[in-house]
Order: structure tokens, then C-alpha cells, then sequence
């Protein structure tokens, strides 16, 4: 970023001569950006109605992210605070990707029934 040049009728002798940089201050997000992203799950996990139980901890979940349907199958896990959060072990696939696997369901349990 280039420097503002202080012009001499703005400058005084009892500061120093080169001014101290101003550390940018964070900015929270509003309240708007904070709502939108709880209906879209970027901040916060699926809501409970929405998760579908695959075992203990895994779940299945459908939800929206930036515009985008996803299919989410994840691990989650209980916080300090006894609260249930998505993990980070999981994937998250898009509709084309959720169709494509539909698709192959057939030929997955024929694999399975081949080693099991």
C-alpha cells in the first residue's frame, strides 16, 4: 500500500518523524452474514432433524453451501459442552456426485458380496 506523504504544514516537532503504522482493527461480521451462514451449515453443523444415523457417530445430512446442494456423510463427536459437532473426518458430495453413486450401488454390492 503506498505511504501518504504529510505534507510540512502538517508535520510537528514534537512527534517522531516517521509515523507508527495503525494496526487494522477485525471487523466482526453482522448479524445478516452471521444468519446466512447458519442457514447455510459454513459456520455451523446440520441441524439434528436433518441428520440421518448411519451408526453411533456417523451420519448422513443434506444441506446447502454457498448455493450448492450437498450430501454430507460424517463423523461427529460430543464438545466439552456435551453438544453434538460435525468432525472432520467425512465427505461432502454435490448432486452430480450423489447421483453418480447411486448409479454404482449395484455394482458396490456386488464387490461386497465377492469379499464378504
Amino acid at each position: 500500500m503506498p505511504k501518504k506523504r504529510v505534507s510540512d504544514s502538517d508535520s510537528s516537532d514534537s512527534g517522531p518523524d516517521d509515523p507508527v503504522p495503525q494496526k487494522k482493527q477485525k471487523v466482526e461480521k453482522s448479524a445478516k452474514t452471521k444468519a446466512s451462514n447458519s442457514k447455510t451449515g459454513a459456520s455451523s453443523g446440520a441441524s439434528e432433524e436433518n441428520l440421518l444415523s448411519l451408526s453411533k457417530n456417523r451420519f448422513v445430512s443434506v444441506s446447502e453451501f454457498r448455493g450448492k446442494v450437498m450430501v454430507n456423510i460424517r463423523e461427529y463427536y460430543i464438545d466439552a459442552s456435551g453438544d453434538q459437532k460435525p468432525g472432520r473426518k467425512g465427505i461432502s458430495l454435490s448432486l452430480e456426485q450423489w447421483g453418480r453413486l447411486k448409479q454404482l450401488m449395484g455394482e458396490i454390492d456386488d464387490l461386497v458380496s465377492e469379499l464378504t
